[in-house]
C-alpha cells in the first residue's frame, strides 16, 4: 500500500475530526483508522482535494437526463456502514456496488492480508474505474466483478459480512443462501419509499436487525430495481408526488390543484421541525407517499411550504392530496423553531389534512422517541411472533417485514403500535 503524505494526512485528519464533531462521537477505532490510511482523492481523481476530503456526496456518474447514477457516498455514510458491519481481520466479504471503489479498499484494510473482499458493479464503466482506482491506490486484495449484484458472488463465498451500497427494495435470496450462519448483511432497505440502512443477523428461518440508521442512497440497478413512480402536479410543477411499491394513481388526482389548500395545524412544535422516526409512524396511512414541493410555487403563493425541504411526508387519495407543511413560530434563523401542520387539496383535502395532522399528534403522545427494529421473514414462511402488533408490515416479492418500534421514553418499552 501506498505511504501517507504528511499533506493528505492531515487532510484526512481534519476530515475525521470534522465528521467527529459532525456526529457528537468519535468513530469506532478500526474504522477510523481505515479511513486516516486510504486516500479518498484516490478514488475520486476529477474533485478537488477540498471536495474529496469534505463531508458531503462526489457524484462521479450521471445517465442522459443528468441524474446520478454513481458517486462516493458522505464519509458519515460510509463511516456509519462499517461501523453497522463489525468487519473483523480475517473475515469475507462482498459489497453489492463497487462505486469508486473506495469501500472497497476501506474493507480490504479492515479485513487485512489474511481476509478478501468482492465488489460487484452492475455498470461496468463503474467497475473499470474502481479497478483503475484500486490499482492507482495499490490494493490486490478486492475481485472487481461486473454483474448483477442481487446474484451475488457464491463462488467467493460463504461471507462474513455483505454490505450493500445501493439503495434495495428486497432482501436478494442468494444475499441469505451466501451469507455464513453467523454472518451480516448491512444494505439500506427501501419499504414504504423510506430507506433506513439495516445491519440484519440471522433469527431462524429469517433476518433480524441488530442495528437501524437512517440514510440515502441512489437506488439498485438490474433484476432488483423497483422503480418509484414520480407524479407531477401543476405548472412548475409545483408538486411532485414519489410513489413507492407500484401504487396506482387515478387521473383525477391530476387537477388537484386547482382547489385551494386547507390547512390543519398541530402543536408539535421542534427546531426545523425535525420529528426522527415519525415517517415510519405516518407510513401506516394508505396512500402514503413523499410529496416534493417547488420553491418557486411557494414563492409565488401557489402552495404551502413543505415541512422538509427534501420532501414532505403526505397521502393520496384518487382525487386529493395531503402533505406535512410548517411555519415558524420561534427560535433564530439558525435554528428555527417550526410548527408542524398538514396542507391538503381536491375534494377530500381537509379531510385527508387532518387525517395526517391527527396521526402527528397521536405520534407525539404515544412514539416521540422510539427504536425501530425490522425483521425479515421468507414470502412462504409463517408469520413471525407479534407480526400482527407490528406498526408496520410490508410484503415485497421474496420477504415480508415487520418493523416494531419501541419507545425509549418509558421505562417499560412498551411497543408502538399503528391505531
Amino acid at each position: 500500500m501506498n505511504e501517507i503524505h504528511e499533506d493528505e494526512a492531515t487532510l484526512r485528519s481534519a476530515m475525521l475530526e470534522r465528521l467527529a464533531a459532525m456526529r457528537g462521537a468519535p468513530l469506532a477505532g478500526n474504522v477510523a483508522d481505515a479511513m486516516m490510511v486510504v486516500p479518498r482523492h484516490v478514488f475520486v481523481p476529477e474533485a478537488p482535494l477540498s471536495e474529496a476530503y469534505g463531508l458531503g456526496v462526489v457524484v462521479t456518474h450521471w445517465d442522459g437526463q443528468g441524474v446520478p447514477t454513481s458517486s462516493a457516498s458522505a464519509p458519515g455514510t460510509v463511516a456509519g456502514m462499517l461501523e453497522q458491519a463489525q468487519v473483523l481481520p480475517g473475515q469475507r466479504v462482498l459489497e453489492v456496488g463497487a462505486g469508486t471503489g473506495y469501500n472497497a479498499a476501506l474493507l480490504a484494510h479492515l479485513v487485512g492480508l489474511s481476509g478478501s473482499v468482492t465488489t460487484i458493479e452492475y455498470d461496468a464503466d463503474v467497475a473499470d474505474a474502481a479497478q483503475r482506482h484500486l490499482a492507482a491506490y495499490g490494493v490486490d486484495r478486492v475481485r472487481v466483478v461486473t454483474g448483477d449484484g442481487t446474484l451475488g458472488a457464491a463462488e467467493d463465498g460463504p461471507f462474513d459480512r455483505i454490505l450493500v451500497t445501493a439503495g434495495a427494495w428486497d432482501v436478494a435470496p442468494a444475499w441469505v443462501e451466501q451469507l455464513a450462519p453467523d454472518g451480516r448483511v448491512v444494505l439500506p432497505l427501501r419499504l414504504r419509499g423510506l430507506t433506513r440502512v439495516v445491519a440484519f443477523e440471522r433469527d431462524g428461518a429469517g433476518l433480524r436487525s441488530v442495528s437501524v440508521i437512517e440514510d440515502g442512497f441512489i437506488p439498485m440497478k438490474g433484476i432488483g430495481a423497483m422503480p418509484e413512480k414520480n407524479v407531477r402536479l401543476g405548472v412548475g410543477p409545483d408538486l411532485t408526488l414519489r410513489i413507492d411499491d407500484a401504487q396506482p394513481v387515478e387521473p383525477a388526482l391530476l387537477q388537484v390543484l386547482d382547489s385551494d389548500p386547507a390547512l390543519e395545524w398541530t402543536d408539535v412544535v421542534a427546531p426545523w421541525a425535525w420529528t426522527p422516526e415519525q415517517d415510519f409512524w405516518l407510513a401506516t396511512l394508505p396512500g402514503f407517499c413523499r410529496v416534493f414541493v417547488n420553491a418557486e410555487a411557494v414563492a409565488k403563493l401557489r402552495v404551502p411550504p413543505a415541512k422538509d425541504p427534501w420532501g414532505a411526508w403526505g397521502v393520496y387519495s384518487s382525487a386529493s392530496l395531503a402533505y406535512l407543511c410548517s411555519r415558524q413560530v420561534g427560535g433564530t434563523d439558525q435554528m428555527p423553531m417550526l410548527q408542524v401542520g398538514a396542507c391538503g387539496f381536491g375534494p377530500d383535502g381537509a379531510g385527508l389534512a387532518q387525517l395526517l395532522a391527527a396521526r402527528v399528534r397521536l405520534w407525539q403522545e404515544q412514539a416521540a422517541g422510539v427504536e425501530l427494529t425490522i425483521e425479515a421473514r421468507p414470502l412462504s414462511a409463517t408469520p413471525l411472533p407479534g407480526e400482527d402488533r407490528a406498526l408496520l408490515v410490508v410484503d415485497k416479492v421474496d420477504h415480508v417485514f415487520a418493523v416494531t418500534a419501541i419507545s425509549t421514553n418509558t421505562s417499560s418499552r412498551s411497543s408502538a403500535t399503528a391505531t
